[in-house]
């Protein structure tokens, strides 16, 4: 009984360590993004952002899954940006859009997923994405709209 103990104990110290590795590798890129925004926002007002979005739930939900293709990034950081866009006053459709748009469409590693999974797969599985952002950024906020 002892070792099955002690073993259960080695596997959660190990887990421990490995969370803690993981966290030492994302903390530079976390405190990274921090320090971009605060510069973004010092140079880049809200009324600027709010210039671009029109306020019109499809064309907000399409200019941000376009910003999203192209700036492409990990799940962790975009809520961060999100955030920070919902606070500027951006619509829910925009940052929706966004940040689906973020993690899934990947403009910036196309033409190396292209190379490894083929050009066809890589252009349908980017194209497909790019619409579903729109459309999950839709149907998300018109159902927290009829849920409030």
């Amino acid at each position: 009984m002892d070792t099955m103990d002690e073993k259960i104990k080695k596997r959660i110290a190990t887990s421990f360590f490995k969370t803690i590795r993981s966290f030492g590798v994302m903390l530079p890129m976390l405190a990274g993004i921090i320090l971009m925004l605060g510069l973004f926002k010092v140079y880049v007002t809200p009324e600027m952002i709010k210039s671009v979005f029109s306020g019109q739930p499809l064309q907000d939900a399409l200019l941000g899954s376009v910003i999203g293709s192209i700036s492409t990034g990990n799940p962790i950081t975009s809520y961060i940006i999100g955030k920070g866009l919902v606070d500027d006053g951006i619509s829910l459709f925009a940052v929706t859009s966004f940040i689906v748009a973020w993690v899934t469409v990947g403009m910036v590693q196309l033409p190396a997923e292209a190379a490894l999974l083929g050009k066809k797969f890589a252009l349908a599985r980017n194209g497909l994405s790019f619409i579903l952002a729109i459309l999950v950024a839709l149907a998300t906020v018109m159902t927290i709209g009829v849920i409030n």
